[in-house]
């Protein structure tokens, strides 16, 4: 059989018949498999070259949108997890190869398949985990806030990372979130993440900042805006530390966060405007969820706000 990929500009022949032939003799693939894994490559070589991507400095951050292209395709999580675990597999061969120096693949999450639900933490372990994060430095403070922001509000990992002080209405109890199609939604935020935010703030107001990255509010050591890829380090480490032994991620705690309240009695619909789900992201739906009504039903059911 024979295996061609079109639209070869921006990869190089010889890498491409390496790849074939790592995978033919190294993992002992079968035609078909071949077969399958190159034309789900071409998927990935036609969108790098409408992006104008290189193929060799791409991001973590570039890998996901391409994965929510596949889903704006129409393509089914099983398809596209398949699909992303041939990205994974060239991207693990050029690092083998020492065509890149990372593996930009290595915290790409595969979409859920089937009934097989994402873990959830219970608010003893999530309680555990900020405990073991020294809060004598700067980003021990910066990431305990963060982890608390997260669970409390149910945030995307991308939404945080790109909260910043414009977006906070502390005196009023929310935060202005960007969410997915640049739709805003207001969330409540509880008394323990607001006193969070405070004590980070004060020692935020300490760092140098890069310039262009003063309104953001979680920044690295270095001034910049803190990144995703480091949020997943820093998360899996201190869930390590704590003993849980779960398979965690940022999006854990956004999960917990809706499952929490789920258990506690909230209504389903407030939920899902709190999470700005795209099922329900729509202005009809907005229309029918009262901000006053919202904010009570996070109050009366977030466990942050019953231990107070």
């Amino acid at each position: 059989m024979k295996y061609e990929l079109n639209s070869l500009g921006i990869i190089d022949k010889s890498i491409l018949r390496r790849y074939i032939q790592y995978l033919r003799l190294e993992r002992s693939y079968s035609s078909n498999t071949l077969d399958a894994y190159c034309k789900d490559l071409q998927k990935l070589i036609n969108f790098y070259s409408d992006e104008g991507i290189d193929f060799r400095n791409v991001t973590l951050e570039q890998l996901d949108h391409f994965a929510g292209t596949l889903k704006d395709l129409g393509i089914q999580p099983r398809s596209t997890a398949r699909i992303l675990s041939g990205v994974r597999s060239f991207y693990r061969f050029l690092f083998i190869e020492k065509e890149i120096e990372t593996d930009p693949t290595e915290l790409m999450e595969s979409p859920q398949i089937g009934k097989h639900l994402p873990e959830v933490l219970t608010l003893e372990e999530i309680d555990a985990i900020e405990k073991v994060i020294p809060i004598d430095t700067p980003e021990g403070q910066r990431d305990r806030t963060i982890i608390e922001v997260l669970y409390s509000c149910g945030l995307r990992i991308s939404e945080l990372c790109a909260l910043k002080n414009s977006d906070l209405f502390m005196e009023e109890g929310y935060i202005r979130i960007h969410g997915k199609g640049r739709k805003e939604r207001l969330v409540p935020i509880s008394t323990q993440a607001i006193n969070e935010i405070e004590r980070w703030l004060l020692i935020r107001s300490g760092i140098r900042i890069n310039e262009g990255e003063e309104d953001y509010v979680f920044l690295s050591r270095r001034g910049r805006r803190i990144s995703r890829i480091s949020l997943f380090i820093y998360i899996r480490r201190y869930a390590q530390m704590a003993g849980i032994r779960k398979n965690i991620s940022p999006h854990t705690f956004r999960h917990s966060f809706a499952t929490h309240l789920l258990e506690g009695g909230a209504n389903l619909r407030a939920i899902q405007a709190m999470l700005g789900h795209e099922d329900i992201a729509t202005t009809e739906i907005y229309m029918h969820v009262d901000k006053t009504h919202l904010k009570k039903e996070i109050l009366e059911h977030h466990p942050r706000n019953l231990s107070h």
